[in-house]
């Protein structure tokens, strides 16, 4: 006997699945996912209005999806009526986060290099054509901060983490061009390498000395030096730890002249290990 359920306006008649797109339309539990998604870009919470116009749905269909959002705690509404993300969404994603073995492991880690040299420390994995941000701490109080985000991306050839990384897979620049494919490398800033050969004597030059230099390659005026770390592998990085510097502060030529206090901090984390 065919099981059936009754619809509760996240799936319309005649639709086969309820993760399914049609066109640009969105149907199904991807309307919900696309208003939860947006959700998150709002912190300071966003009407119905906005919300509607943005995700491109009909009004009643946004606020079902938002209905079904907050039957499950994962929206809700401030005191103006804006909706905002739910408490049960976030303890998810930071108890998520937080039980992740390697942000456990690196976070004092991490800390210990932010107040060391007073600015901020990252450790990111990669992620095809970019590093993934998982874990990141700020320097001490007083100090500039960085726009970056746990989470957030940017392009692995335009950083000093995902130059490393990729340093440990791309050996030749006949493989460097096979990882470039037919999609254009993005100059992020005039110091950004977006040729085969330019990003090959790179990442040569990294595999050689152990370490990733952005040289304000992904942000002007921001330079960066990143190191291997094995929190869960003893022979493979699994990502790599980096501290991000404002370059009138601290010059990449001080993140060099620092490298032993950097491997120092990261004690057997940064080495592999049998």
């Amino acid at each position: 006997m065919e099981h059936t359920q009754p619809n509760d306006g996240s799936t319309a008649p005649g639709e086969t699945s309820p993760i399914s797109a049609v066109g640009n339309r969105l149907v199904g539990s991807d309307r919900v996912l696309a208003v939860l998604k947006e959700l998150a870009r709002y912190p300071g919470g966003v009407g119905l209005e906005e919300l509607t116009r943005v995700v491109a749905s009909p009004k009643p269909t946004v606020h079902r999806a938002l209905g079904a959002l907050r039957r499950a705690g994962l929206a809700d509404q401030d005191a103006r009526g804006r909706y905002v993300l739910g408490d049960e969404f976030l303890r998810m994603a930071f108890a998520h986060h937080e039980a992740l073995p390697e942000q456990v492991r690196l976070r004092p880690v991490l800390e210990a290099l932010a107040g060391r040299f007073g600015e901020t420390a990252h450790y990111a994995v990669l992620d095809g054509r970019e590093v993934v941000y998982r874990a990141k701490v700020d320097p001490p109080t007083g100090a500039v901060r960085l726009t970056s985000t746990i989470g957030g991306r940017n392009p692995a050839h335009t950083t000093a983490v995902g130059k490393l990384l990729l340093a440990r897979r791309l050996g030749t620049v006949e493989e460097v061009e096979a990882w470039i494919g037919d999609s254009p490398l993005e100059r992020r800033t005039a110091h950004s390498l977006c040729t085969a050969a330019a990003l090959h004597r790179d990442l040569t030059a990294t595999r050689t000395r152990g370490y990733g230099i952005d040289d304000q390659e992904n942000e002007t005026g921001v330079n960066c030096l990143a190191l291997p770390v094995y929190p869960t592998s003893p022979t493979v990085p699994t990502g790599a730890v980096s501290v991000s510097a404002l370059a009138y502060r601290t010059p990449t030529a001080s993140l060099v002249d620092a490298l032993d206090d950097m491997r120092a901090l990261l004690g057997r984390l940064g080495e592999p290990h049998s």
